[in-house]
């Protein structure tokens, strides 16, 4: 297939193909006599398992890591364990830090309770506060 069919068959573009292949993520596909790319089923079901780890938020070093671990499927699993534990850590962290930011987005938001002009706006005074080094609700307490 072409990669404009791989592409489409993956829910993806072309561009996000030749990437994976520029960072050596997909093997690059043999070439026809007109020098087009041709792929077949595997490089398929590795772009599948390429964008289903990058829907979980993996870098492309753990699926480089994890690539190697599918073509080892002999080997011992305590190091995928071990990418999905830095994996969860790194979740932890972000659901922290959304929180966090929830909380300043809350407390900001606090500062206009009454539609009124951007002049008076409690939100816009804030921000520009902040501008000038001044503290902002946003910021108490961090």
């Amino acid at each position: 297939m072409r990669i404009s069919e791989l592409a489409k068959r993956a829910g993806c573009d072309s561009e996000t193909v030749r990437y994976y292949e520029r960072e050596g993520i997909l093997p690059a596909p043999e070439r026809d006599v007109s020098g087009y790319r041709r792929y077949g089923p595997s490089h398929l079901e590795t772009l599948q398992f390429v964008r289903h780890c990058r829907s979980l938020s993996m870098k492309l070093v753990e699926i480089r890591q994890l690539l190697d671990f599918r073509r080892h499927p002999e080997g011992d699993c305590s190091g995928v364990n071990s990418l999905l534990d830095v994996q969860i850590a790194r979740a932890d962290e972000q659901i922290v830090a959304m929180t966090n930011l929830k909380e300043q987005l809350v407390a900001l938001r606090g500062e206009c309770e009454q539609r009124q002009t951007t002049r008076g706006c409690g939100i816009m005074r804030s921000l520009n506060r902040a501008v000038h080094h001044g503290q902002c609700p946003c910021h108490r307490d961090i």
